[in-house]
């Protein structure tokens, strides 16, 4: 059985440890540039604020420039030394928690400073410039899509600002509700802005990047459900998960395979409209993706009112049984229900055996197919076919049976004679059921 499948399907898998241990190490990155930016515009306001120190001319003042200058320099020293590690390839990601840790030193270390040179208490910390870094470092959290940093980030920050607001000097200075109003003059004031600005920027970009990774989410699972229009869904997934290469080296293994065909189809639609034949085509389908869906079972391919089901992984056989026997009941209420509506009640026959199979992706690049095929898929097809001969609805080989751990004495199975089918040395043991 071959089905074509879509080519080119992505390779992006969201979920996979090295994808997102690379998409941290792209938001570090961004981070360190942020910080070298944010550390230079600093830098450069502190500069413009020289001319309004010289103005005022108290010692302190030049201190409080020269501590800012430092940190600022300092910090400036993390974001390059970090965008370098990262361009060498030496970055290692242990560094992202020792970066975080160093944003909120440096916030608590200059808005300490600041506090001593000025002879201020902790009450006053947030007329201190500095403190007014805080949300621009929480905006870099918000960068790295990572909960736990973050709460770590803010525990710190908020830590760090706790601890300045108690924090009392020994000896306050005559002089200190001047420094206040320093504090709260207009070059402060235009460094707490541009932080702000600083900080919305920040957010603009971590915005930008939400939205890159939503539409790349979004453009993925539109691949994935152009691809589950010719491929089953679980193949989809793995297709879309970069799994193309495994399913073409291909494999042997066991697998159930049914077959479901309905009965009397083609003298139905003699004289029928094509929107009645397709609408009991999309019912029957319908009803079988149900069944399917509740087993765990793979629809590899619809063959007119026909379609052929894989089950795979655990408990395969005892799952195709139960689709088996579940489709029976499915097709039994279809049946009645049409009845009870004047229309012509149609049964059906299913077949489903348990062996060996190829599967894979096979083809050229022009046009790929997954297939399964060996001796088990014409075995479960001719179990189908032999339905109608034995007036059965379900014919199971004893190899599933047991394979399912089933006894069918118990299970109300119809032991009928060994078949030797075409193609098959030896008669396969079979059991079937009538209609339920």
């Amino acid at each position: 059985m071959r089905l074509p499948l879509v080519s080119g399907a992505s390779n992006f898998n969201p979920g996979g440890a090295v994808l997102l241990r690379a998409a941290e190490l792209e938001a570090e990155r961004i981070v360190a540039l942020l910080r070298i930016a944010v550390s230079a515009g600093l830098l450069a306001a502190l500069v413009l604020a020289v001319d309004a120190v010289q103005t005022v001319g108290q010692d302190y003042l030049w201190h409080q420039v020269g501590l800012a200058a430092a940190t600022l320099l300092a910090y400036l020293t993390v974001g390059v030394l970090s965008f370098a590690a990262i361009r060498k390839g030496v970055f290692r990601h242990w560094m992202i928690w020792a970066a975080v840790t160093a944003d909120g030193v440096f916030l608590f270390l200059n808005s300490w400073l600041s506090l001593v040179n000025s002879g201020l208490s902790g009450e006053v910390v947030f007329a201190m410039p500095s403190a007014w870094m805080a949300p621009l470092i929480l905006a870099f959290g918000v960068l790295r899509f990572n909960p736990l940093l973050l709460g770590y980030q803010v525990l710190l920050v908020a830590a760090g600002l706790l601890w300045l607001v108690l924090w009392e000097p020994a000896i306050v200075s005559d002089a200190a509700m001047q420094r206040v109003h320093l504090a709260m003059a207009t070059p402060p004031n235009l460094m707490r802005v541009l932080m702000v600005a600083l900080a919305g920027l920040v957010l603009m970009v971590a915005a930008l990047r939400m939205r890159g990774l939503l539409h790349r989410s979004i453009e993925e699972t539109r691949q994935k459900a152009n691809l589950t229009r010719y491929l089953p869904a679980q193949m989809a997934g793995r297709l879309a998960g970069g799994g193309l290469e495994a399913l073409q080296e291909g494999r042997q293994q066991k697998m159930a395979i049914l077959f479901i065909d309905i009965r009397g189809f083609t003298s139905w639609c003699e004289g029928r409209e094509p929107q009645d034949v397709s609408r009991l085509i999309t019912e029957f389908r319908t009803r079988v993706e149900l069944v399917a869906g509740r087993t765990g079972g793979l629809i590899d391919k619809y063959i007119g009112d026909a379609a052929m089901i894989l089950f795979e992984g655990e408990r395969a056989a005892a799952r195709a049984l139960d689709c088996a026997e579940g489709l029976l009941v499915e097709m039994e209420a279809w049946r009645q229900e049409r009845e009870a509506t004047g229309e012509a009640g149609l049964a059906a026959g299913i077949g489903v055996h348990w062996g060996e199979v190829f599967s894979g992706v096979t083809g050229t690049p022009a046009r790929l197919e997954y297939s399964v095929f060996g001796d088990t898929v014409n075995t479960a097809a001719r179990l189908e076919q032999l339905t109608k001969t034995n007036g059965m609805a379900l014919i199971a080989s004893a190899t599933l049976l047991q394979e399912a751990g089933t006894e069918p004495a118990r299970g109300g199975w119809t032991a009928l004679p060994a078949e030797q089918l075409r193609g098959r040395r030896s008669g396969l043991a079979l059991f079937a059921k009538a209609q339920a």
